[in-house]
């Protein structure tokens, strides 16, 4: 179900409606299947994928809570295993099998590794990013492990932002499920005028962009100068307003109810430098990869060889996050070049700035 089509103004109407007419003790139910009901539309034996993973991570938290020494460790790699595993097997096992096939055909070998026709789960990025912020946060002692089934379940499920985002903490949303929320008409209004305006950025603009962008990159050999320039500036809005439509569209959604989620976009086009934009631009994954991958890679803690090396492999994953494609890792890995290159030329182009005058002008260079 998406949030442009009838079926989802319907659903939302009817499950905001019973959400502020039953007692608070029942909403977690009524918002876990309503979240059932939502990812279902798609292809309903895919929730037996999430119910697996929900109930590896319900346990795994548990376990890693009551567990000391390495044990914590085990089972917190238990947790991650099952849910990269399931990540890796419907996202990736076609595009590793395809590029192993590539080279086994340099030598005239053939590939004994079956093409699997499956279809990719919804979202399937998004809510295992964040069940894995969950058991993490739980091992760091950062978060304590959740005891109640059905609540820990809903921090997986909760339909606003189960498709695309935000990639929430358990110390931000897992709290809000036992709080209890009021109907606010100031706080309803914002949430309806944030969805409003979501759902505009989505269907005006980037639906819109989206018909004239196709058909240069359909058909690129056809199409050469200015009409390229033109599809490719296009393209960037096209992007930003489908993806951050969709983001605002889930944060309106959860704030009608009381729900409070993170801020996804933040006027990412208005950035100054590289490492700007990517504070700005999906703020949820970009926090995420900087939390749990690039500080445990050593960051910037390290030698300055070394620090290059973590931001481009970071760079690296995330674009294979994004997508199983080629593309998607180009693109990523060009954005962490252009931060490195950026870090190793700082201070030329500080002194150059000191010298021409800009200096008051630039802001951030990095």
């Amino acid at each position: 179900m998406l949030f442009n089509s009838f079926e989802f103004l319907i659903f939302f109407i009817i499950v905001t409606s019973l959400y502020f007419s039953i007692p608070h003790k029942f909403r977690w139910a009524l918002l876990l299947f309503a979240s059932c009901v939502f990812y279902m539309f798609f292809i309903p034996a895919y929730i037996l994928i999430l119910i697996f993973t929900i109930v590896i991570d319900y346990f795994a938290g548990i376990l890693i809570e009551n567990a000391v020494g390495k044990k914590r460790k085990h089972f917190l790699w238990l947790s991650l295993a099952a849910n990269i595993g399931v990540l890796a097997f419907f996202k990736y096992y076609n595009f590793f099998n395809e590029n192993l096939t590539e080279i086994l055909s340099v030598s005239g070998t053939k590939n004994p590794i079956p093409y699997l026709n499956i279809i990719l789960p919804i979202g399937l990025s998004f809510h295992t990013f964040q069940a894995m912020s969950y058991t993490i946060e739980v091992y760091r002692n950062h978060q304590k492990a959740e005891r109640h089934f059905g609540i820990y379940a809903l921090y997986v499920l909760f339909y606003p932002q189960l498709v695309a985002g935000p990639i929430e903490r358990p110390q931000n949303l897992l709290h809000q499920f036992r709080e209890k929320h009021f109907f606010e008409y100031n706080r309803v209004v914002d949430g309806l005028k944030l969805m409003a305006w979501g759902l505009f950025k989505k269907v005006v603009i980037a639906d819109r962009l989206a018909a004239m962008v196709d058909v240069v990159y359909d058909d690129p050999s056809h199409h050469f100068g200015l009409q390229v320039i033109i599809a490719t500036v296009f393209f960037a809005f096209q992007i930003y307003c489908d993806f951050s439509g969709y983001s605002d569209m889930a944060i309106g959604a959860a704030r009608i109810m009381g729900f409070k989620l993170m801020t996804n976009f933040n006027r990412p086009y208005f950035s100054k430098s590289i490492s700007e934009f990517w504070k700005r631009w999906h703020i949820s994954l970009s926090t995420w990869f900087r939390d749990y991958l690039y500080i445990q890679l050593g960051g910037n803690k390290v030698v300055r060889s070394r620090w290059y090396f973590n931001l481009f492999i970071t760079f690296v994953i995330s674009g294979l996050w994004h997508g199983a494609n080629w593309t998607y890792i180009i693109w990523e890995s060009l954005h962490g070049a252009y931060l490195i290159f950026a870090l190793v030329t700082k201070n030329w182009r500080n002194n150059l700035n000191q010298i021409t005058g800009l200096a008051n002008h630039t802001g951030d260079l990095i």
